[in-house]
């Protein structure tokens, strides 16, 4: 399918002696090749895989530790000392880290601080705050986030996606409405040139004044003027269709001449955009990803607000270590131990507070914004279907009306067949039929545009 479809759009092929065949770029399969190949979309899927890495990096600040400290000073034949520090940590929810050591210090200059027994010393130490990041510090925070990243990450890339899938059907839709406009023009430019063939044999024949030769040849250059124009815009609508058609690899592709535009469209659009329940059901938007996009970012803010607070808190690290020699280390004996108390507090808390007060104010602002989000995303969609309604009826209305013109230039071509009409009311008739049917064509272009809107609005690109 794929070959198929990057022959068709690469290369116009011309077999001598034979027709080419035209095929339909049908609006699903067009919206199918944006979302898997568009440059902006793998962009977008890059932002989830950023704050994937993110959450990884920050699961990091969990990982067990090894550390392994060795310094040897040895000066005119005699060793000053040897000092051996290492330690495996083990870093826990809630701030409490554990940590296994042992030493091993030697030297004529050996500080008596650093002394250990002969085959060293072993140490099992367990820190815990017991006030500021006990129940919250920077790595939880950070952690956390990384989670909610990943949630707001998610709707970013369904919003960036559905932006790109509006931008590339407006493209689509310009290229259709063109393509009709020429298809039109062609074939009305065909009839006035048959009908000045036509005007010119009945004036040689002295059936029809001279002066209608000048009001046909008229016509037939206004037509000709029209399918021109008509022209040039549906060149520059393929090329700005060719913007969103790519294939793997980053490899663009140009529409060929050989692609016509979904001619069902009007019936399908609806099921290809999924609006089709939405126009006639309540919609909700609890889980809009915007909302969740919003509902992400006060998540990560309330983690900030809780960081701050905990901030409040003096710090104060308690730490106990069981000292032993390796190999009295199974006896468990408590009476050789180390333990250390740390404590600071800022008497002020100026900073703190501050950072406490601004967070929440951020909060408060993102609730606002939310609740006026949730308001316009449901005018908005509301407003989205009222307009698809009444298109619907104009719709109908405007077929109606071209159907009637046709009837009246039937009508009025009759008439002139027995000479009881002019080739001036002919014109008028006809002319009238061409504007109905441009009408049809920019009418059902905004009803395409309009369900585009709605899929906007509702941002669901799966």
């Amino acid at each position: 399918m794929k070959k198929i479809f990057y022959l068709l759009l690469l290369f116009s092929i011309a077999v001598t002696g034979q027709e080419t065949i035209s095929k339909e770029l049908t609006y699903n399969e067009f919206l199918g090749y944006v979302k898997k190949f568009h440059p902006l979309v793998k962009n977008a899927q890059l932002t989830l895989n950023k704050a994937q890495t993110n959450l990884m990096m920050a699961r990091g600040a969990f990982d067990p530790k090894i550390e392994v400290d060795y310094a040897q000073k040895q000066f005119k034949d005699k060793e000053y000392y040897s000092l051996l520090n290492s330690s495996f940590k083990i870093p826990t929810w809630y701030g409490i880290e554990i940590k296994g050591g042992f030493e091993n210090n030697d030297g004529y200059y050996l500080n008596p601080e650093h002394t250990t027994p002969e085959q060293g010393l072993a140490s099992l130490e367990i820190s815990v705050p017991v006030g500021q990041g006990l129940w919250i510090n920077k790595r939880m925070a950070d952690l956390s986030m990384a989670k909610m990243q990943i949630k707001l990450s998610e709707s970013e890339v369904k919003l960036q996606a559905v932006a790109v899938l509006y931008d590339a059907s407006l493209a689509y839709f310009n290229w259709k409405k063109n393509y009709e406009e020429v298809q039109l023009y062609e074939k009305y430019s065909e009839n006035a040139k048959i009908r000045f063939t036509g005007i010119k044999t009945s004036i040689k024949q002295g059936d029809k004044p001279a002066v209608d030769s000048s009001e046909a040849g008229i016509n037939v250059k206004n037509r000709l003027l029209s399918l021109e124009d008509s022209k040039l815009k549906l060149t520059k609508a393929k090329l700005e269709l060719s913007n969103f058609l790519w294939l793997d690899n980053t490899i663009p592709m140009e529409i060929s001449d050989d692609l016509i535009p979904e001619t069902q469209l009007e019936i399908t659009i609806q099921e290809t955009l999924k609006t089709n329940n939405l126009t006639a059901e309540p919609t909700s938007i609890d889980n809009h990803p915007k909302i969740n996009a919003m509902q992400s970012k006060i998540d990560i803010l309330n983690v900030e607000r809780k960081l701050s607070a905990n901030e409040l808190l003096p710090k104060i690290n308690l730490g106990y270590s069981l000292l032993s020699e390796p190999k009295y280390y199974d006896e468990y004996n408590t009476d050789n131990y180390k333990l250390g108390v740390d404590l600071s507090f800022p008497l002020f808390l100026r900073k703190e507070r501050g950072k406490l007060k601004l967070t929440k104010f951020k909060i408060q602002e993102a609730e606002y914004s939310i609740g006026l989000e949730r308001l316009q995303l449901s005018n908005k969609i509301q407003a989205q279907k009222i307009e698809i309604e009444s298109l619907n009826k104009q719709l109908v209305l405007v077929k109606d009306l071209a159907k009637d013109n046709l009837t009246m230039l039937n009508s009025e071509e009759r008439l002139f067949s027995f000479g009881e009409s002019s080739l001036f009311l002919i014109n008028t008739r006809e002319n009238n039929l061409v504007s109905a049917k441009l009408s049809l064509i920019s009418l059902t272009n905004r009803y395409f545009i309009s369900n585009s809107e709605l899929f906007k609005i509702m941002a669901n690109p799966d």
